[in-house]
């Protein structure tokens, strides 16, 4: 029942992307409707798929994914109804088709959750808000990027992107939003981390080490809080705000889905 659910949500997500901007009223149904049908797929396929009991979870690097962009798709559409977002429209909508479709090919591993702790659950929930969350904030940069380099640019020239480029608030807007967006993220992103260091024994057993997603999530942690800080006490702002913000996307990116990638893939083992 899962994979129909995330192959009419792609469908859905990729006409929703194709639409002209003049049709908000039918996006913006489409989109609701197609983030429903995510959501229940991914839940069926972590929480509800068939062969396994109560106690435990299937997740994977593309779960993961598939959850951050899931999460993106509503904070587009909830955004979208107080600026108009459709530049992001066009970055997300495709990017979440592709999420859904890659959780379909690759359902993950199972996960007992007997004898863990009730942290675990909600560790793992958090994390993925955080990760969700600076996610948006990454594609909200990119817009800005793009943004920024046509109004530079000077030209009246007329594409698919460029038209909905022209329709994105002004950049003071959009860097109120990235910044809201990305202090949301990092708190949500120092819970991940205090709970990872607090709680490791009883979340996952052993004691905190040092190993990969450990390294990330902290390079990524200190890149967010410097951005922050220097945007508090130096007023940094446009392409050094932006530059550590997709440098600290990329950076957790390789701590979650791109560890679990190359575990779950290329090396062909479990949850680590």
């Amino acid at each position: 029942m899962q994979t129909p659910l995330l192959f009419a949500a792609i469908a859905l997500y990729l006409i929703c992307a194709a639409l002209p901007s003049r049709r908000a009223g039918l996006i913006s149904a489409l989109t609701a409707a197609a983030w429903v049908l995510h959501g229940a797929g991914l839940w069926s396929e972590v929480a509800g798929f068939p062969g396994t009991g109560a106690g435990t979870i299937r997740i994977g690097f593309a779960a993961m994914l598939s959850s951050a962009l899931w999460v993106s798709v509503a904070a587009y559409w909830i955004e979208n109804q107080n600026f108009s977002l459709d530049g992001m429209r066009r970055l997300v909508m495709p990017n979440a088709a592709l999420a859904a479709a890659l959780q379909a090919g690759f359902p993950g591993n199972v996960i007992p959750l007997e004898g863990k702790s009730p942290l675990f659950g909600w560790h793992i929930a958090i994390a993925t808000l955080a990760y969700s969350t600076l996610t948006v904030a990454a594609f909200h940069a990119v817009l800005m990027a793009l943004q920024e380099k046509r109004l530079h640019a000077g030209t009246d020239a007329k594409s698919f992107m460029s038209s909905a480029l022209d329709r994105l608030p002004a950049l003071l807007t959009m860097e109120k939003l990235l910044f809201r967006m990305i202090g949301f993220g990092f708190v949500l992103l120092s819970l991940t981390v205090l709970s990872g260091i607090v709680f490791s024994e009883q979340l996952f057993g052993q004691a905190l080490k040092w190993d990969h997603k450990s390294v990330f999530t902290l390079m990524s942690w200190v890149l967010f809080a410097s951005l922050l800080a220097g945007r508090r006490f130096r007023g940094w702002r446009g392409k050094t705000a932006l530059s550590f913000t997709l440098a600290g996307f990329a950076t957790l990116l390789l701590a979650y889905v791109g560890s679990r990638f190359v575990f779950e893939v290329v090396l062909h083992k479990g949850w680590a």
